[in-house]
């Protein structure tokens, strides 16, 4: 059967928000006198802020939440730009009717900011955010509330993604799934939770729905 709807991540796999989240994390590291590496900020990404920043210092995580958010707010607009063809594959996806939605760990008015500032915020009218949910990626949570939303069927549902949470979510809601081959972990730590697809080309969608 082929897919009809498809789910996406949207940081690391639509949109380039790699060196906000670095900065944002170095920012807010040095206002608490802490040390990381690059190498280890890149592990940071993808799960809830606040469940990173609890494990680092479980009395502190909201202020460093906040701080965190703050800055990523303001420096936004400087760094966030659209990955090669995303903005004209889902346009010719949209035109060619497969249905799709917006699925993230991030809060709205960030992922808000991220759809309009690179135009995608003209294609997706689902958009689940970790406002949405109790339960965030990788519980099938905020993936089966994108399916309600538009109805969906799950042998005909596609969940993309750029880490191992997107997978993992994807098929806990007995969806196929694809990675992304640009992910800031790299392509071989995502092909260990063995996604249905990688794609190595945002345009290889068109090929996976027969567009």
């Amino acid at each position: 059967m082929s897919i009809r709807t498809i789910l996406f991540d949207l940081d690391g796999t639509l949109i380039d928000t790699n060196e906000l989240i670095i900065a944002s994390f170095i920012h807010t590291f040095n206002a608490y006198h802490l040390e990381y590496s690059r190498e280890e900020i890149i592990e940071f990404n993808g799960p809830p802020l606040v469940d990173t920043f609890t494990k680092i210092d479980a009395r502190r995580a909201d202020s460093m939440v906040e701080t965190y958010r703050e800055h990523n707010l303001k420096e936004h607009d400087n760094y966030v730009k659209p990955f090669p063809h995303v903005v004209d594959t889902v346009k010719k996806l949209q035109e060619n009717g497969i249905e799709m939605a917006i699925v993230t760990t991030k809060m709205r008015k960030g992922v808000n900011k991220g759809l309009s500032l690179t135009g995608l915020d003209n294609y997706f009218e689902t958009v689940i955010t970790i406002d949405d949910v109790t339960h965030p990626k990788p519980h099938a949570e905020p993936v089966l509330k994108a399916m309600e939303a538009l109805q969906a069927d799950p042998k005909r549902t596609l969940m993309v993604g750029d880490n191992y949470h997107d997978i993992e979510a994807g098929k806990n809601a007995g969806l196929q799934t694809a990675g992304v081959a640009w992910t800031f972990k790299g392509k071989q730590r995502l092909l260990e939770y063995k996604p249905t697809y990688m794609l190595d080309d945002i345009r290889d969608l068109l090929q996976i729905t027969g567009v």
